[in-house]
């Protein structure tokens, strides 16, 4: 058995870059989700921020000093962000129409 020639037997810098860089491509959320897809990932992580920033909040007002003349309204920022919270919540469940799909072709052989 010959061996292959040198060019087909180590790959060049260049062919490994566009292999990874094709591949990192590939799996990446954003290489196969729509513009719709992207929105609804993206509202997820902000409405999973205003989690955590409500639970600081929640902290911040709990370590706040008492008895000053003037306060921060920790229960008007909770509401606001209850609001935005419901707000981002509500539109991520709304019904979204089914996308299309290519029919099948069902016949592989010739």
């Amino acid at each position: 058995m010959h061996p292959l020639p040198l060019f087909v037997r180590v790959p060049t810098r260049s062919m490994l870059s566009a292999i990874a860089l094709g591949c990192a491509l590939a799996t990446s959320p954003s290489a196969w989700a729509t513009g719709s897809d992207i929105e609804r990932e993206r509202l997820a992580v902000i409405e999973n921020e205003l989690v955590r920033l409500k639970s600081l909040v929640a902290q911040a007002h709990a370590s706040a000093p008492t008895g000053q003349r003037v306060r921060f309204h920790y229960d008007w920022l909770l509401a606001d962000l209850e609001l935005i919270q419901k707000g981002i919540n509500d539109h991520m469940d709304a019904p979204r129409q089914p996308r299309p799909v290519p029919a099948l072709r069902g016949d592989y052989r010739q």
